[in-house]
């Protein structure tokens, strides 16, 4: 059943279950590479593997040329956790200054509508590709997060620092998708044709600072470790039997382990419906989840004209050496931690002190 963002506003028992499906490659055939990754083509089978019955919700995170892509998360929990709101606003939807994957997907949304989640990606040097990693990065807001931005005036990092530490935070601060659950699917290409018999890569000159036996994983799937216990952390269930590895096409160059090769493996596509099938019936067993108090679904940020203008106050005069009495950057300014009063503050480091010498 194609997804019904309507039913988001159903009671529970009268929505239908629904699931999200995500593509975790960096790749597309309409970008440099020129082939869509397997990772898309998995997310495919699995959607048409799964019950009739339910809401099925797909997307694909891959770059494409020209496409706005996920921004960063800034940072903000690091500051006063109260800084950093649910769902994230450093960012809006139809942004021309800083547009954003996430936002212009509706991914905080889709996120809360779903009842499960099915991420599947390739590992990329021991890790999850940026992509995917960008997307969990900016899901911190869903760990505590503030869902109150007008208690801090949007942005107002001194008003986030007395939330912070004010009586009335601890009700605000909750696990905003706790009780959902997810499983992870990753898959390796195993260095392709590119090792040799040791288990080295056959181009290096210097064989000795690689050392095949103290590579980061014994288990391959500990690569996507980070994002489970992301979501293990924010109340999200990821049981072990949904988090998975195969790898494949060993041996063989990549431009001979494409998604139609793959699809002709059969160890492959067996590990992988297995897999399917395990979400599938655990999920459905786990049936449909209950949003919690507040939503990303049908959220709609509020204006906040004054309070930018206020923030771009606040940084001229943190540019011009005159930071808020008191306030963190004054402290670090006055001790000379991060010596970052200058008004091109956008240029890099090393430029900057070109310029001085």
């Amino acid at each position: 059943m194609n997804p019904n963002d309507e039913n988001g506003k159903l009671p529970l028992e009268d929505r239908p279950f629904r699931v999200l499906l995500l593509a975790g490659s960096n790749r597309r055939q309409y970008d440099c590479p020129g082939i869509d990754s397997k990772a898309r083509a998995l997310m495919f089978r699995m959607a048409d593997r799964l019950p009739a019955e339910w809401e099925v919700d797909v997307e694909d995170l891959g770059n494409v040329w020209n496409r706005k892509k996920i921004q960063t998360c800034n940072g903000c929990i690091s500051t006063s956790m109260a800084l950093c709101v649910w769902p994230c606003n450093c960012y809006a939807k139809n942004s021309r200054g800083q547009p954003d994957l996430m936002w212009d997907l509706d991914l905080y949304a889709r996120l809360d509508l779903a009842d499960a989640w099915a991420i599947i990606g390739p590992v990329n040097w021991y890790s999850a590709s940026s992509n995917l990693k960008a997307m969990f990065d900016r899901l911190v807001c869903m760990n505590g997060g503030n869902p109150r931005e007008d208690l801090i005036a949007h942005k107002d990092q001194e008003l986030a620092i007395r939330l912070e530490h004010a009586p009335e935070w601890e009700a605000l601060s909750q696990n905003h998708l706790e009780g959902r659950s997810a499983g992870f699917f990753c898959y390796g290409d195993g260095g392709g044709d590119e090792l040799d018999s040791a288990g080295r890569p056959r181009i290096l000159r210097h064989p000795d600072y690689f050392d095949p036996d103290d590579e980061p994983f014994q288990n391959m799937r500990d690569t996507y470790a980070p994002l489970v216990w992301q979501c293990r952390y924010s109340g999200i269930e990821v049981p072990d039997a949904l988090w998975r590895y195969v790898e494949f096409g060993n041996g063989e160059k990549y431009s001979d382990n494409q998604a139609e090769h793959m699809e002709r493996d059969p160890l492959v596509m067996e590990a992988f419906d297995a897999w399917t099938d395990a979400f599938a019936a655990h999920v459905a067993v786990k049936g449909r989840v209950r949003s919690n108090q507040y939503r990303a679904y049908g959220y709609q940020p509020p204006s906040h004209l004054l309070a930018d203008i206020k923030t771009k106050w606040r940084g001229l005069r943190m540019a011009l050496g005159r930071p808020v009495p008191g306030s963190s950057p004054a402290i670090q300014q006055e001790r000379g931690l991060n010596r970052d009063a200058r008004v091109n503050y956008k240029a890099g480091e090393a430029k900057s002190r070109r310029r001085r010498t």
